[in-house]
């Protein structure tokens, strides 16, 4: 029969039945899910109508990733998918949709912190200022006087969630599929900041205990 996307079937608003009058259109087509799981990069070209091309993702592991307050975007890995609010069977089975929480590499990010702050989010508090032993002393020379004080002037203007840096402790940060792997072919998305990330923790420590 194949996959329709028609209303002709549906019931009317008072409720009745009504009678079907002509065939499927091919215009009304719909294609099975593409249901994309992380694992190494497997993308197929499908020509859509009008001789348009849409990119099916099967299986995605690396996507563009921003984080909105900072305003810097990374290629990142994907490591796992956390939660999903259609259904925990999809979690289970690692598909990546837009709108699932997964979780991300935080290395490239951190990077980009210790390079425009001169701050180390790997470690918490007064010492991550300072790299430790030899390190630091050599950090310090390749850097001239103007560059430790442009760096020490933004670090001063900066906050950090507390929530975020726990999670650039422990390496893996959460963030939010926000591109469609099915259709665009690609798995983009934005880091959790904020009410969505303090509403998505919760979410995470409700089915932790259940």
């Amino acid at each position: 029969m194949g996959i329709s996307r028609d209303s002709r079937h549906k019931h009317r608003k008072t409720g009745g039945r009504r009678n079907i009058h002509q065939k499927k259109r091919k215009f009304e087509m719909g294609r099975p899910a593409a249901l994309c799981k992380l694992g190494h990069r497997r993308v197929r070209p499908v020509r859509g109508r009008g001789g348009n091309m849409k990119f099916r993702a099967l299986r995605i592991d690396a996507g563009s990733f921003s984080w909105g307050s900072e305003h810097c975007a990374m290629k990142v890995r994907i490591l796992d998918v956390v939660y999903n609010a259609t259904s925990n069977e999809l979690v289970r089975t690692k598909t990546l949709t837009k709108n699932s929480i997964v979780q991300i590499d935080a290395q490239p990010f951190k990077q980009w912190y210790l390079k425009k702050y001169g701050v180390d989010l790997s470690k918490k508090g007064k010492g991550a200022k300072k790299a430790d032993g030899k390190d630091a002393e050599e950090e310090e020379t390749k850097q001239s006087r103007h560059v430790i004080a442009k760096l020490k002037a933004r670090a001063a203007k900066q906050k950090l969630e507390p929530l975020i840096e726990d999670q650039f402790q422990s390496g893996r940060l959460l963030a939010a599929i926000a591109s469609r792997p099915g259709q665009s072919g690609c798995c983009d998305g934005y880091i959790l900041e904020a009410e969505e990330l303090v509403f998505y923790k919760k979410k995470l420590e409700k089915k932790k205990k259940a």
